[in-house]
């Protein structure tokens, strides 16, 4: 007798069926799935238990980030409209990789409309990746603009929980607009201290050295995290002025702080940079060793790209 072939339906039989264990083996061979089976998956979904619908898309998602070869983005988009919350935010970090200007619209949707907090948050994150593209003039104008339009929308409502207004500040900062500024400069210089530390962090997406200073002064914050995220942002602007501060960072009593400083000296890579990495190779604590080995690898690699195939 020939052995039975897997197949999409019997995969899909396997995650309706909340009495049997959840296979991987089984979720693969939805990839790339056709438009009969996504019907037959759209039928039974709805009355799969919610328990058992989280962990099937949190399993594809994982699947799909540990092997590129995987596609499971029909299945995020339809479960981008589940009534359960945490499966429509999965399904956005499902799509991460999918950089298709048609996803623009539905993730503003969600970020205008969406009931939950975290879907607009994790909204506005993905939206961050396109306005990266669209700075790259990777995208038509259009979209550009629609992009500005949402994203600054988001952040200037008031109306909106913090945590989405952040991350809608976050996602524009890539975009090189006097408007976009003028909402980092806001966050910065208002009364919200977690605004203000995604306006730190949204000064060195910004790619704009015009942020220098107060990213070094921000260094001396009574704040830890604000150090960290003026330590990724001074790493971000790959300034060399900024080296001399970093170095001081790198004895930062917060291993966190210690960390980003040491990341960000491997980005601007100075000769004072790569001494003050190697002086930290003979560091007491192992996180710091290997942070400060990887930092120079990839500098080296970053100078001479053969090096790593020497």
């Amino acid at each position: 007798m020939e052995p039975t072939i897997p197949s999409p339906k019997d995969a899909i039989a396997h995650l309706a069926n909340s009495n049997e264990p959840l296979l991987s083996t089984r979720l693969t061979e939805l990839t790339n799935i056709n438009q009969a089976d996504l019907e037959l998956l759209k039928s039974l979904w709805p009355a799969m238990e919610p328990e058992r619908r989280r962990l099937v898309v949190s399993r594809l998602v994982e699947l799909a980030e540990d092997n590129i070869e995987l596609n499971f983005d029909a299945i995020f988009k339809y479960c981008l409209k589940d009534r359960d919350e945490e499966i429509r935010a999965q399904a956005i970090e499902g799509l991460w990789e999918n950089e298709e200007a048609s996803r623009i619209e539905p993730l503003i949707s969600l970020l205008e409309r969406d009931s939950s907090e975290k879907v607009q948050s994790a909204a506005a994150l993905a939206l961050g990746k396109f306005a990266i593209i669209a700075e790259h003039d990777k995208l038509r104008s259009s979209y550009k603009t629609r992009l500005q339009k949402a994203l600054l929308a988001a952040f200037n409502d008031k109306s909106k929980m913090i945590e989405v207004r952040r991350r809608a500040l976050e996602a524009a900062s890539p975009m090189s607009l006097p408007e976009v500024k003028q909402a980092i400069t806001e966050a910065y210089r208002g009364s919200d201290a977690k605004l203000k530390i995604s306006s730190v962090y949204a000064m060195g997406k910004s790619c704009d050295s015009a942020w220098l200073p107060s990213l070094l002064a921000e260094l001396s914050s009574p704040d830890a995290e604000i150090r960290y995220e003026a330590a990724g942002a001074l790493g971000e602007l790959e300034e060399e002025t900024a080296v001399p501060g970093l170095v001081k960072q790198v004895s930062d009593p917060d291993v966190d702080v210690k960390m980003a400083a040491i990341q960000a000296l491997g980005k601007i890579g100075t000769t004072q940079a790569r001494a003050c990495l190697k002086y930290c190779l003979e560091s007491n604590n192992e996180a710091v060793r290997e942070t400060a080995g990887q930092a120079l690898t990839e500098l080296e690699a970053r100078e001479d790209p053969l090096h790593l195939k020497l």
